[in-house]
């Protein structure tokens, strides 16, 4: 679509001050799928010479925000940490042409803050942390599970920039669990839910998106029983967050979480290994 409003598109490498109408511009998926009628300037992150996927020497691994979902479908295919199943289940999540998988962003995934954005659903299950740099170079760092706050909602200021996340050493080492229904065989994702099992203390980590305006990350020392994982669940997750929209009632999203839910407690906790 074109965008008739944008007078200007500016090289991110040369840094121009930030001014209302301003946006920036990664593969530009959403930003030309739709009328954008307040734009006036796009700044372009395609030069900034990231590298899309980086192992750190801690074990870390660092997702540009502009590394593409064909990108780090790629990278996925290939790595070998335990968790690496979950890339690649997550960038299937992603129900896409191969001209959106090799468009879209891991950070515009994330800054859409849409319930069924897998990448979300991906960088809050391994415990991610996203890291923000204003306009005056300060950086932050926000956990990915707490960055969408709700249904188009993030914690991000005007003119700050998603630069990456880094997914810790820890969680790729956990064993991982994901599940996933649509109301239809193509459709976006109605409930998704992944567990982590971590590989040092056994602890169990759910993690529930698709289905909720936010994502939710729910941490068990130990993996609890079906009765204990359902009390956790309703007691974190209250009636307003339960997603309403044409992919799913709020009654069939909090249904279908408890089910899946269930089946990834079964298959990571003891009483689910054969």
């Amino acid at each position: 679509m074109d965008l008739n409003t944008v007078l200007d598109v500016r090289d991110a490498r040369s840094p121009v001050p930030w001014r209302p109408g301003d946006a920036w511009l990664g593969g530009g998926t959403y930003l030309f799928s739709e009328p954008q009628p307040r734009l006036r300037r796009l700044v372009d992150l395609g030069r900034m010479g990231w590298d899309p996927v980086r192992e750190l020497p801690d074990g870390s691994l660092e997702i540009a925000a502009t590394c593409t979902i064909a990108q780090l479908s790629r990278f996925g295919r290939g790595w070998d940490a335990p968790a690496a199943p979950l890339v690649e289940q997550c960038c299937r999540a992603f129900l896409a042409s191969f001209k959106i998988w090799n468009m879209a962003t891991v950070g515009g995934n994330l800054c859409n803050a849409l319930p069924a954005g897998p990448m979300i659903s991906l960088t809050a299950a391994l415990d991610g942390v996203c890291l923000l740099r204003a306009q005056d170079g300060t950086l932050r760092r926000v956990k990915a599970a707490d960055f969408v706050t709700g249904a188009g909602c993030k914690d991000l200021a005007e003119g700050e920039l998603l630069r990456s996340v880094t997914l810790p050493a820890r969680s790729l080492r956990g064993r991982t669990a994901f599940r996933q229904a649509s109301l239809y065989g193509l459709g976006r994702s109605g409930a998704l839910v992944i567990g982590s099992l971590d590989p040092l203390d056994g602890s169990l980590a759910v993690t529930i998106t698709a289905a909720t305006v936010r994502p939710f990350r729910l941490w068990f020392a130990l993996p609890p029983g079906r009765s204990g994982l359902r009390r956790a669940i309703g007691s974190a997750v209250a009636e307003r967050d339960w997603f309403d929209d044409i992919h799913g009632l709020p009654e069939w999203r909090r249904h279908m979480t408890l089910h899946l839910a269930e089946q990834v407690r079964h298959e990571l906790s003891r009483d689910g290994v054969r």
